[in-house]
């Protein structure tokens, strides 16, 4: 079994400069040091008790963490990477331990195992999935000053100063609770390789979904974006004709409006398979519908949609960078016409459920409609429904129009 002393290993320039923290690992007689990475002056240091001259001493990370914790972390790392060995019933020396430990301390980090994640993630080809762990991932760097932890020194203060400071930041409930439970998804992966032990650290900040306000409009509102004159404006018209055709299309998501193609076009039908969750779509392909790719041919792309190029290289960003540019647009409509709810394409999607909804359309039909085939609470009502009665549903809503 090892024993481990820490001690401080002063600067060689002497006088204030700071010195280094290091760990003596001892094992079989043999001995092997290793730099703990942490710095402090001299004044500090405690040689002849081997430890801290004071009893808190912080490190510039933004949180509470103290170097007096961080010091016992490590070395009930080394501890357990010493326990891990002797169980496997092989043998090693202190050099085995050392060098577990530093690899540890490069592979478990917060930083770089979600990293890792990430990249998994789009080589298996979730990108979606992966661009919103990156999110997570630059929303809790800024929150560290971007200063790494270690995934076993991450404790329930931690988050719960974590979500304090998105608060701060004015960031809502739902998108701090997406940020948690991305985080604890990626801590609990670390869980089940046996890498760290759960602390629970995510027990005491809110993980669940709270009720957002709602952002359908009125079918009134709807009726004026369609008959807006924007001939004037072709960045406003683009943007308001992408709005509706995604509401004559049963609230279809912008990225997969983006990627339809022409051949996805047949015999009066569109098909596709969401992007998100891979459910098969069939609609009726209508007039509205029509008239609308009418005006924006594409000639030279397979596309359906003037909004991905055929040689692009990177169709995601150019997807992203076209929602931004037609959501930035549909906010100059919204103050045109006096409205007040966040106008983006998203919108178009609720408002063709909310409108489905007033008109007493079964909620299986609109469940249906909308595609969703993972929420639980809509799963009874899809068994047995025809396509077609979602058809004559979407051609009731298109009607209201007129």
């Amino acid at each position: 079994m090892v024993t481990i002393r820490v001690k401080f290993r002063p600067s060689r320039k002497g006088g204030s400069v700071e010195g280094t923290i290091i760990y003596e690992v001892r094992l079989g007689g043999n001995i092997r040091r290793v730099d703990s990475g942490y710095k402090i002056p001299v004044s500090l240091w405690d040689e002849i008790r081997s430890t801290l001259a004071v009893l808190t001493v912080c490190v510039k990370v933004g949180d509470s963490s103290d170097l007096r914790e961080r010091i016992v972390c490590d070395v009930r790392r080394i501890v357990r990477i010493d326990n891990s060995l002797r169980e496997l019933g092989l043998q090693y020396d202190v050099s085995d331990v050392v060098e577990g430990f530093k690899r540890y301390k490069r592979e478990f980090s917060l930083f770089v195992f979600m990293k890792r994640c990430i990249d998994n993630l789009r080589v298996d080809g979730k990108i979606r999935t992966a661009e919103t762990y990156q999110s997570t991932l630059n929303s809790f760097k800024r929150f560290r000053s971007n200063n790494d932890v270690m995934l076993d020194s991450i404790r329930s203060d931690t988050m719960m100063l974590y979500e304090a400071w998105l608060a701060d930041c004015g960031v809502v409930p739902n998108t701090s609770s997406f940020y948690m439970r991305i985080l604890r998804a990626v801590y609990n992966r670390a869980v089940r390789m046996g890498a760290i032990v759960d602390n629970k650290p995510f027990k005491a900040v809110y993980t669940g979904v709270a009720k957002t306000v709602k952002r359908a409009l009125p079918l009134a509102v709807i009726r004026e974006l369609k008959k807006m004159d924007l001939s004037q404006y072709p960045s406003l018209n683009f943007a308001r004709d992408m709005f509706m055709l995604s509401f004559y299309m049963r609230g279809i998501s912008f990225v997969d409006m983006a990627f339809l193609k022409k051949t996805d076009l047949c015999d009066g039908y569109v098909n596709y398979r969401r992007r998100k969750t891979g459910q098969h779509i069939v609609i009726e392909w209508t007039s509205e519908m029509q008239a609308t790719i009418d005006r924006y041919p594409t000639d030279d792309t397979e596309y359906l949609l003037p909004i991905l190029s055929m040689n692009s290289l990177n169709p995601r960003r150019d997807y992203s960078n076209m929602s931004y540019k037609i959501n930035y647009s549909l906010k100059q409509i919204a103050g045109m016409i006096g409205i007040v709810t966040p106008l983006t394409l998203y919108v178009a999607r609720h408002c063709w459920a909310s409108v489905a909804k007033r008109r007493g359309i079964p909620v299986s039909v609109i469940s249906e409609g909308l595609g969703h085939d993972r929420e639980s609470t809509t799963q009874i009502y899809l068994a047995n429904l025809e396509e077609d009665s979602v058809d004559v549903a979407n051609r009731m809503i298109i009607r209201e129009l007129e």
